[in-house]
C-alpha cells in the first residue's frame, strides 16, 4: 500500500480516519485497530473496503479453516486478522515503512494460541518475488489496494506470481474513477474475474479472480 502524507484541512466525511484507533467485531471477538493518518498516510488506517471484505469472509464466502493465506497492502491488518481468527495460515504483507504499526496491530488483536498462525512480511509489489512461494496460496486478499495506476502492472506481476491455477483471489473495491474499471480490464485478461458481493451502503464490491489457466495443448 502507497504511503500518503498526511493532510491537515481533510474532509470532514475523512474524519473518522483521524480516529487513533478504531473498533469493530468480527468473528467473535472484538477487535480494536490502531489509526496514525498523520504518520503514514493510507497505510494507518481502517478504509471501508476492509470492512466490507471481512463481512464477506464471517459470511463464508470462501472457505478459510485450514487454508494459506496472503494479504496484499495490508494496512492495519483487519483483514489478514479476521481471516486467521477464522482458520487460516496468514501472512500478512505491506511496504516496509508500514510493518512495525501494522504487526502491533496483530499482535494486539490476535489471541496467543493464534499468533504462530501468521506472518508479518514486507512485499512492495513486483519486487523480490522469489522470496514467496510461486503458486503457494490458496486465497489472496487485497482490500482498497487498487488505486495508483503506477502499481497496476506490478500488482498484476504479483497476482500471477503468488496464485496457482485454483488460487482464489478476492479484491474489494470502491471503484471511484475510470482507471479503476480499467485495472479491472487488466486483470480479465489474464483472471477470470467476478462480481461476488455488493454492499450498497458503502458503496463496496468484492470481485473473485482466478487465474486463466495456461494452454496445455501439445
Amino acid at each position: 500500500m502507497a504511503l500518503v502524507p498526511y493532510v491537515e484541512n481533510a474532509l470532514p466525511a475523512l474524519a473518522k480516519l483521524h480516529n487513533s484507533s478504531a473498533q469493530f467485531r468480527f468473528a467473535n471477538r472484538d477487535l480494536r485497530l490502531a489509526q496514525d493518518w498523520k504518520k503514514l498516510g493510507v497505510a494507518a488506517v481502517v478504509w471501508d473496503a476492509a470492512v466490507v471484505m471481512c463481512m464477506y469472509l464471517e459470511l463464508g464466502g470462501v472457505v478459510l479453516q485450514g487454508t494459506t493465506v496472503i494479504e496484499l497492502g495490508a494496512g492495519t491488518g483487519l483483514v489478514g486478522i479476521v481471516a486467521a481468527l477464522l482458520g487460516a495460515r496468514v501472512t500478512i504483507t505491506d511496504r516496509a515503512p508500514a510493518l512495525e504499526f501494522l504487526s502491533a496491530n496483530v499482535k494486539a488483536n490476535l489471541p496467543p494460541d493464534s499468533h504462530q498462525a501468521v506472518v508479518v512480511s514486507e512485499l512492495t509489489w513486483g519486487e523480490d518475488l522469489g522470496r514467496y512461494p510461486a503458486g503457494g496460496f490458496d486465497l489472496v486478499l487485497g482490500a482498497d489496494i487498487v488505486y495508483l495506476e503506477d502499481t497496476f502492472v506490478p500488482l498484476l506481476q504479483t497476482l500471477e506470481h503468488l496464485c496457482a491455477d485454483s488460487t482464489v483471489v478476492l479484491l474489494a473495491c470502491k471503484i471511484r474513477y475510470e482507471r479503476d474499471t480499467n485495472f479491472l480490464s487488466m486483470l480479465k485478461q489474464r483472471f477470470h474475474v467476478d462480481e461476488v458481493y455488493y454492499e450498497e451502503q458503502r458503496d463496496i464490491r468484492v470481485y473473485k479472480a482466478v487465474k486463466v489457466p495456461k494452454n496445455r495443448d501439445l
